[in-house]
């Protein structure tokens, strides 16, 4: 059993940063894949990044390649997503999720409660 608490939200202006944490209880943090979603108002579940067990292999969704960063600390059951050059359109509600390593939603289990991120023009 997992529980993800995300946090690092705000309000920013477009061209900012903000980064997001997502803190993980349980002692098998190490062993899971961790990712982070998003969600626009009356939009569906998005696919933002990913990260191995071990920090190895990370992947992104081409709309944030080349300006968020995931990155996890095991030692502190905590991964993160720095994001840069923050456009409008990255509004939304940011869910981490741990389970295995893929850009399907579908198939994580567990679901932090998200935290909102809004950035203005």
């Amino acid at each position: 059993q997992v529980q993800l608490v995300e946090s690092g939200g705000g309000l920013v202006q477009a061209g900012g940063s903000l980064r997001l944490s997502c803190a993980a209880s349980g002692r098998t943090f190490s062993t899971f894949n961790m990712a982070w979603f998003r969600q626009a108002p009356g939009k569906e579940r998005e696919f933002v990044s990913v990260i191995s067990w071990s920090g190895g292999s990370t992947y992104y969704a081409d709309s944030v390649k080349g300006r968020f960063t995931i990155s996890r600390d095991n030692a502190k059951n905590t991964v993160y997503l720095q994001m840069n050059s923050l456009k409008p359109e990255d509004t939304a509600v940011y869910y981490c999720a741990a389970g295995p390593y893929t850009a399907r939603a579908n198939n994580y289990v567990y679901w932090g409660q998200g935290t909102q991120v809004t950035v203005s023009s």
